[in-house]
């Protein structure tokens, strides 16, 4: 099985531990973002996976490409070009003190790549599975119209495609949101969602739901679940389900629904002690693609990928490090992590 996945890498800048920005002296150097998040989790799951994008060709672009093939993700369609790295600089957060991010990203190699410098109907050769997310297309109307291209050629080579709509409000508009996502839905298979990004979005919404308040209400996310696949004619609506107690502390479980069997599985509920939060939906997203490529029912692949995010929010940086049978050690057992005997 091969995926490829399609987005922006960014350098990641984190003060140590749980410093702030106007206290720390130093800065941690990672990488990440949304979808070579997605590629690595596959990677280490076993599958072929390709990350897409365009990075410069000095040293720190080299950088970046080799922290996705430490973890085995194929590069060899990465195009090579432009200036910079994006930059995202983040402040964990803990207790009641929430996390913080920084973009610094424009005119980043990939926010400047044209249609032209990726050929998709050779990427999409032999390939059975493209994602991308809602971040990619809010870097400009330029990177729209990448990701419309790519949507139209993987439809082309009959490859099935998932979205996770990511809304960020740093990036672009709710209207500007709607009206490209509205367009680039129309060839999803899968989508991704939460409790925000259906509203913000489409103003799709669960009723009589709070999340900052702890209390989650299934009938609604059926309601937004139904309502997406109806509007987009998905085959398949996945929903994270969390519940902040605090920036340490989260409830953390998902729905996904089956339109064909008309089908809503929600999985068993953790309660997550965050190391890292940051590529917790990203890691659900690997997961979940890697639950649906291997034939898992609806059930399985939404305990698979809520348990597959559960242990990325144990890990530091954006990459989930975790293989299947960890993951299905965890999606088998309590929920609580503890060595079953």
């Amino acid at each position: 099985m091969k995926v490829v996945t399609f987005g922006e890498l960014m350098v990641r800048l984190q003060p140590f531990n749980y410093e702030r920005f106007v206290q720390a002296n130093n800065l941690e150097f990672s990488f990440g973002g949304g979808e070579a998040n997605v590629a690595v989790s596959l990677a280490n799951y076993g599958l072929d996976a390709a990350f897409v994008t365009k990075l410069p060709a000095h040293a720190i672009g080299q950088a970046a490409v080799n922290s996705l093939r430490r973890y085995g993700v194929d590069t060899s369609m990465i195009t090579r070009g432009g200036d910079r790295v994006g930059i995202y600089y983040n402040e964990k957060g803990a207790s009641q003190r929430g996390s913080v991010c920084i973009y610094d990203r424009a005119n980043s190699a990939i926010q400047l790549a044209q249609p032209s410098d990726f050929d998709w109907d050779k990427i999409f050769e032999g390939v059975d599975w493209f994602h991308f997310t809602g971040i990619t297309p809010a870097l400009g109307q330029n990177v729209v119209e990448i990701c419309l291209e790519a949507c139209k050629a993987a439809k082309a080579h009959g490859v099935k495609i998932s979205c996770d709509l990511n809304y960020r409000g740093k990036l672009w508009t709710r209207e500007q949101a709607r009206a490209a996502m509205t367009e680039l839905c129309q060839y999803v298979d899968v989508c991704i969602s939460n409790e925000e990004d259906a509203k913000d979005v489409f103003g799709i919404e669960a009723e009589a739901t709070d999340i900052y308040g702890g209390k989650l209400n299934a009938e609604g996310y059926k309601s937004v679940a139904k309502q997406l696949a109806d509007k987009f004619h998905f085959e398949k609506v996945a929903i994270t389900l969390r519940e902040s107690h605090n920036a340490s502390e989260n409830g953390w479980s998902a729905m996904l629904y089956d339109v064909a069997s008309d089908e809503y599985c929600f999985s068993k509920k953790y309660e997550l002690k965050i190391i890292d939060r940051v590529g917790g939906g990203d890691s659900f997203g690997g997961g979940l693609i890697y639950a649906l490529l291997t034939g898992k029912s609806t059930q399985e692949a939404v305990e698979f990928a809520v348990a597959a995010s559960a242990l990325k929010h144990s890990i530091e940086g954006d990459y989930n490090m975790m293989t299947v049978a960890e993951v299905e050690k965890l999606a088998g057992g309590d929920g609580s992590g503890r060595i079953q005997r």
